[in-house]
């Protein structure tokens, strides 16, 4: 399989190149940096593309020549959420998914041989603050900005089928990994012994661990079944509170100092929604489609990340 990846530099996209080269996959990457993209990800061919210029254009050649003869593409693209929503960065956050898919998708239209398969990165920001309800793939979008930047970035992965491509978006919920995104960040205080849930802790937190997500990026790849939405949450549920009391144990440290949501709205603002909102999120789809999950128990993952 010859597969284009972008977003291949990330915490998930260098993991998946890296799973693509070890079973035999030829692996095309778009970056910004194709020199460190090179350097970073080894045997790839890595096209240079800045996304930013307008979607409704004619597609730039080397991004046509970059899809036109693959198998398939991944679409992992997106400036980080974790910042401070403001009236500059949230126009940015959007665009860096939103109108880079448009350009992505134009630049697929515009092959004489196209792709089979287009796998998009998406959010369990879609559903909202869901509280304690069951949350499958079937439920309708919420009305905030994390939903609308979810909602908005499918709607331009799936201007693909048109073109007749299979479209797959996988909705993420937090990726847990040893060396990158949220975890190491969450450990720090929780080895000093200052670690703690926030909120009321009551707040649902549908967690993968990043081998799971990398996993079901490739089974959406390689089943023709794999179309939709697709939940990527591991099986067993966690609240907020108890994800803390994991990580706690997992590092043998106490978990005593509760941050209140009023601090947190205060810090952090609407970003805030990242920690204190709820969402039940169950991977039905991937179940029914035959997924295992490698590391289905939050205690099993924390131990495996954070070395038991």
């Amino acid at each position: 399989m010859h597969v284009t990846v972008t977003g291949a530099t990330g915490l998930v996209g260098s993991r998946l190149v890296a799973r693509l080269q070890e079973r035999g996959d030829r692996v095309t990457v778009l970056s910004r940096d194709s020199d460190r993209a090179r350097e970073a990800l080894g045997d790839v061919e890595a096209v240079c593309w800045a996304p930013g210029r307008d979607a409704g254009s004619t597609p730039d050649p080397s991004l046509v020549a970059a899809v036109e003869g693959r198998d398939a593409v991944v679409n992992l693209a997106g400036e980080p959420v974790f910042q401070r929503w403001t009236a500059s960065s949230k126009p940015r956050i959007r665009a860096s998914r939103v109108d880079t898919t448009k350009q992505l998708v134009a630049a697929i239209g515009a092959t004489t041989e196209r792709p089979k398969a287009l796998v998009n990165g998406s959010a369990s920001g879609y559903y909202g603050d869901t509280g304690d309800a069951e949350i499958t793939e079937e439920h309708p979008p919420a009305d905030d900005f994390l939903a609308d930047l979810a909602s908005g970035w499918e709607a331009a992965a799936r201007g693909a089928e048109a073109h007749g491509l299979r479209v797959a978006v996988v909705r993420t919920g937090l990726v847990l990994a040893a060396d990158g995104g949220a975890l190491p960040v969450m450990a720090k205080p929780f080895r000093l012994g200052l670690g703690g849930w926030f909120g009321n802790g009551r707040q649902y937190v549908p967690w993968i661990h990043v081998d799971d997500e990398v996993g079901l990026l490739l089974a959406a790849l390689d089943h023709p079944t794999f179309s939709g939405a697709v939940n990527a949450a591991a099986p067993e549920e966690a609240t907020n509170k108890r994800f803390s009391k994991a990580v706690g144990q997992a590092l043998h440290r106490p978990v005593l100092f509760p941050a209140p949501a009023f601090v947190l709205r205060t810090v952090l603002g609407e970003m805030s929604a990242l920690v204190l909102d709820s969402s039940r999120m169950r991977p039905g789809r991937a179940e029914e489609l035959g997924y295992r999950f490698d590391h289905p128990g939050l205690a099993g993952a924390l131990d495996d990340l954070l070395g038991g």
